[in-house]
């Protein structure tokens, strides 16, 4: 807990089922109070690990925004990497804390200029209340966030999912998240007056839906109050994590529109006697239109219409002649939830677990692009198995790649199982079922380059790099 300040607070509570307090958080004013620093960090990894992972980013956070520059983004998304490089380091030095991590989200508030920025990693959460409505404004980097922010489950259903608490963000999984452009979340809003910004862990909002954060966010008590009151609500409603919250306002007044009656314009009493008093003009008629243009477009549309009638009833007889054959073919099916949710998460990170987003089997519509430069995907067992219409590869493996493993994964159905270009695909069991062709490499060469070489069992194997010369 900090002092209170007029225009911020934070507290963090270990909670009724933790015995120690993973959560860090900072809310503090820099730069001779010209911003509001605010951050909500939530450890993983154990009383030796997340607690520590969460002091470094909280340390490093501190010290890096600092520094004096206009490029507030950039600033927090360097602070970022930088905590995220030093937690890595820690993890491969110290294996008590190998397993390590922490997710956050950091704002940088200004009051004077009614704006404010904010970069996050994780399930934390960053909020905004405006005109008595809470709108969330990060995403949630889990499974069960994209299910949510995509609408295809319910706040509660969120709220009580299995795997609400896996995540595949966080600061320490990748030495190279500065490599990956979305893979820290930032942004830039308006802070008007009257606004507050709400940074918890999702100690809260897993036990606190947006209704009841609201209802206590409304009240009309101070920021201290109110973050005691969430804290406690989440502790009545269980207490099952560590609790951490902080706000932040914009007190500036509101600006408030006063209501002016509309001004009555009053006429002359000399210019309206003139106009009563003035002698009509006589009107000159219009000379009379002659109806010979009007007859002729009705004719011109006539025509058109017979015409749009003869080439519709010409192509409805088509349509119905082939009808037989076109209704025996079944549309593509749209990607599922499952689906979409695997897509989406392939290229997150470097290491993906099937069994963090899917469990049994899915089925895939479409292939599966893996674009990174280095992917561990371990699939626990799970099973990827092609839509009846899907007739393409399950994978396709860019030729940017340098390493991608597979690993304790069945791919069932496809015509090609894995395409690759890269030459860097690695398999560890790995099952193929009714696969035509299991792997598939397809070198990427250009054009016009002598090339020489062997092809053997899906394998690039080569064998001359010296160019031959040209014949006469």
């Amino acid at each position: 807990m900090i002092p209170m300040a007029e225009h911020f607070y934070g507290n963090t509570d270990t909670g009724r089922m933790r015995t120690n307090n993973e959560d860090a958080f900072i809310a503090e004013s820099i730069r001779d109070g010209r911003y509001v620093l605010a951050c909500v960090i939530d450890g993983v990894g154990g009383y030796e690990g997340g607690e520590v992972a969460a002091q470094i980013a909280r340390d490093t956070i501190l010290e890096k925004l600092q520094a004096e520059t206009n490029d507030l983004s950039n600033l927090m998304r360097t602070a970022l990497i930088l905590a995220n490089e030093k937690i890595y380091e820690e993890r491969s030095r110290n294996a008590v804390t190998a397993s390590m991590a922490c997710v956050l989200t950091l704002v940088v508030a200004d009051t004077d200029n009614n704006q404010f920025w904010y970069a996050h990693v994780g399930d934390t959460r960053l909020y905004l209340l405006r005109d008595r409505s809470l709108v969330k404004v990060t995403k949630d980097h889990s499974f069960v966030g994209f299910l949510e922010d995509n609408q295809r489950i319910s706040e509660q259903e969120a709220m009580q999912h299995p795997k609400r608490n896996e995540v595949n963000k966080a600061l320490g999984f990748d030495p190279n998240i500065g490599l990956t452009a979305d893979y820290i979340e930032t942004g830039v809003s308006p802070f008007l007056p009257g606004d507050l910004l709400m940074l918890c862990s999702d100690g809260l909002s897993d036990l606190l839906d947006n209704q009841q954060m609201l209802s206590i966010l409304t009240t009309a008590r101070g920021l201290q109050q109110k973050t005691n009151a969430l804290i406690d609500a989440a502790n009545a409603a269980g207490g099952k994590d560590n609790i951490t919250v902080v706000l932040v306002e914009n007190n500036k007044q509101p600006l408030k529109q006063k209501a002016m009656r509309p001004a009555v314009v009053k006429k002359n009493p000399r210019q309206d006697l003139k106009d009563k008093t003035a002698q009509p003009v006589a009107e000159t008629p219009e000379p009379k239109k002659t109806k010979g243009p009007l007859i002729f477009l009705c004719l011109l549309c006539l025509l058109l219409a017979g015409a749009a009638a003869f080439f519709w009833s010409q192509w409805q007889s088509a349509k119905e002649k082939n009808s037989t054959a076109i209704n025996t073919l079944p549309s593509q099916a749209p990607p599922d939830a499952r689906e979409l949710a695997l897509a989406a998460s392939l290229n997150s990170g470097p290491v993906l677990i099937l069994t963090d987003t899917l469990a049994g089997t899915t089925v895939l519509s479409r292939s599966l692009n893996i674009d990174r430069d280095t992917l561990q995907l371990l699939g626990m067992g799970a099973v990827l198995e092609a839509d009846s219409l899907f007739n393409e590869a399950a994978f396709l493996i860019s030729p940017q790649s340098r390493f991608v493993l597979l690993q304790d994964i069945v791919l069932k159905n496809f015509d090609i199982g894995i395409l690759h270009r890269s030459g860097a695909l690695h398999l560890k069991n790995v099952r193929f079922l009714n696969c035509r062709v299991p792997v598939r490499y397809d070198p990427a060469l250009r054009d016009s380059v002598y090339v020489s070489g062997q092809l053997g069992d899906s394998l690039w194997i080569a064998t001359d790099s010296l160019p031959k010369q040209e014949m006469p």
